[in-house]
């Protein structure tokens, strides 16, 4: 059976702490959580399961996240035994055929509230704060969340052919997709 595995990430540092957006791979992992179709099943995953977490991710027949190829892959980068390759995952990365189909960058959230109805319940710095405080339940929910608001806005996606956001306006802007497993 293919095991499709949807996938999200949350960090320990955010941007300003390690000099921008040019130093991804110095966030470091506050945890991982995946999906596995296989399973039908969550998994999370801490720093400490990152061997596992990677192991999942390179024996998935596909991964789908939404900013995983510019982001999530290269906040694992260090936690990547020598010899193995997140780049070599079969990877649909909804961002990355957003952005192709725009030629700008659309947020998860704006996605999810005009396509699916739903708001997103917090944003990654709010998770780093909860990382700081020791508050790992509340960010485990949070990117747990995430991972299923991106499986649900994939499928929407494949199925329909469309996903939306709203502009600047407010105004509902349909983007084709064309997402094949």
């Amino acid at each position: 059976m293919a095991d499709t595995i949807y996938f999200d990430l949350e960090t320990q540092k955010l941007f300003d702490e390690v000099g921008g957006r040019n130093n991804i791979d110095k966030l470091k992992l506050a945890l991982g959580v995946t999906y596995s179709t296989a399973k039908e099943d969550y998994s999370v995953y801490l720093e400490k399961d990152s061997d596992a977490l990677i192991e999942q991710l390179t024996s998935a027949d596909t991964v789908i996240g939404f900013n995983i190829i510019a982001f999530d892959y290269l906040v694992l980068s260090p936690y990547v035994k020598k010899g193995v390759s997140l780049w070599n995952i079969h990877s649909i990365d909804m961002m990355e055929h957003i952005y192709r189909a725009l030629g700008f960058r659309v947020s998860l959230n704006s996605l999810a509230e005009a396509t699916l109805g739903e708001r997103k319940i917090a944003d990654g710095v709010q998770s780093v704060h909860w990382f700081k405080t020791g508050e790992i339940d509340r960010v485990i929910e949070y990117c747990k969340k995430d991972v299923e608001v991106t499986k649900r806005l994939y499928e929407y996606g494949l199925k329909n052919r469309l996903v939306s956001f709203k502009d600047r306006r407010g105004k509902i802007v349909r983007i084709p997709v064309n997402w094949k497993i």
